[in-house]
């Protein structure tokens, strides 16, 4: 089978050939249908310092956005079916420390993450823990069930936020973490959802198509120059990052309300300066967000299920495995919202953008 992999510390990253391997007990060989390609993998292909933590695990095969068919499973495992479509849970907890104990899996202190520390589905075939499978409903698409694990970081970022019918809400970045943001915070019932870019015309584009009028490109004139016209109806009820770029951090506590609750989703390689005189004076929150709780993904498939023709505007290109290459070329330079890999055998010469 081919397999995407990082080799070794450094840049870059390899075409691999190798056999499957056999699922041991308590797991299943899952064939891959699709798998997205995200942020991370874009910092394992350029290696930067956030990531060095990984150098155990090299060479491993990278991609924890995906779907794919049960093929077969090892001792102890029950309730799949061969052919079964299912979305997979990235994050692999331990099983043995106390947290794992008390059955609090969420707070597993060993956790490793599948396409990080343990092989992941930039393959034709991957290896997954069963209790890590999450079933989706028949008939749905492949391409649209290998979105579950950047929804469930948007959900949890909406929930994090606190966002409730009648709020208005900002979200800053229009990638695919903010477009699912914005339309979690919209199934929240917020009455107004702003989505600020800088220089990201494709991906207003798929807002647009996702229902979304109220966008603002930044670029040229700043944020809060851009957001001026929605701050006369007054400042924001929660602000949601979702940039990776510190110098937005700032501005966002501007536009946000006395008692507002700023977010934050992206991955900052810096340390952001704050002004926490002006924060404490107007009574702000600043809260992180990250991974979802387990309990959080049978919410996402159902919300897949509602919306399946809707996400799949979010879904603006595919690549083959073998020419993976092109796809982290097409996230990178913020061409693409989101760009799918399929193993050659599932990719036809087309796209899936308008």
């Amino acid at each position: 089978m081919k397999s995407l992999r990082k080799p070794a510390p450094g840049p870059g990253l390899e075409l691999h050939e190798s056999k499957p391997a056999a699922p041991g007990p308590g797991e299943v060989l899952i064939r891959v249908k699709a798998t997205g390609v995200c942020g991370t993998d874009l910092h394992i292909d350029e290696w930067t310092p956030s990531y060095h933590f990984m150098t155990s695990a090299l060479p491993v095969t990278i991609g924890h956005e995906f779907s794919g068919e049960v093929a077969s499973w090892g001792e102890g495992v029950t309730g799949l079916a061969p052919g079964q479509l299912v979305t997979v849970r990235p994050s692999v907890v331990c099983g043995r420390c106390a947290a794992c104990r008390a059955r609090d899996f969420d707070a597993c202190t060993t956790r490793q993450g599948i396409g990080v520390m343990r092989h992941g589905a930039f393959a034709d075939w991957v290896v997954v823990p069963a209790r890590n499978c999450v079933p989706v409903p028949a008939g749905m698409d492949p391409l649209v069930a290998a979105l579950a694990e950047p929804l469930s970081v948007s959900l949890e970022a909406v929930r994090t936020g606190g966002v409730k019918a009648g709020d208005r809400v900002l979200v800053l970045g229009p990638g695919n973490i903010g477009q699912g943001i914005a339309l979690f915070a919209r199934e929240a019932g917020a009455a107004q959802v702003v989505v600020a870019g800088h220089g990201d015309a494709p991906r207003m584009a798929v807002l647009r198509r996702l229902g979304f009028d109220d966008l603002v490109d930044v670029a040229d004139i700043g944020l809060e120059k851009g957001l001026a016209p929605y701050l006369d109806a007054g400042h924001f009820d929660v602000v949601i990052e979702a940039t990776g770029a510190s110098a937005v951090v700032a501005p966002a506590l501007k536009v946000l309300k006395s008692h507002g609750v700023l977010v934050i989703t992206g991955i900052h390689a810096a340390p952001v300066a704050i002004d926490l005189t002006a924060l404490v004076r107007r009574h702000q929150t600043l809260r992180g967000s990250y991974r979802s709780p387990e309990s959080a993904w049978p919410d996402v498939v159902a919300f897949m299920g509602r919306h399946q023709a809707l996400l799949r505007h979010m879904i603006t290109h595919r690549v083959p495995l073998s020419r993976a290459g092109e796809g982290f070329a097409l996230a990178r330079n913020r061409t693409a919202t989101k760009v799918m890999v399929q193993p050659d055998a599932e990719w036809a010469e087309e796209s899936v953008a308008p």
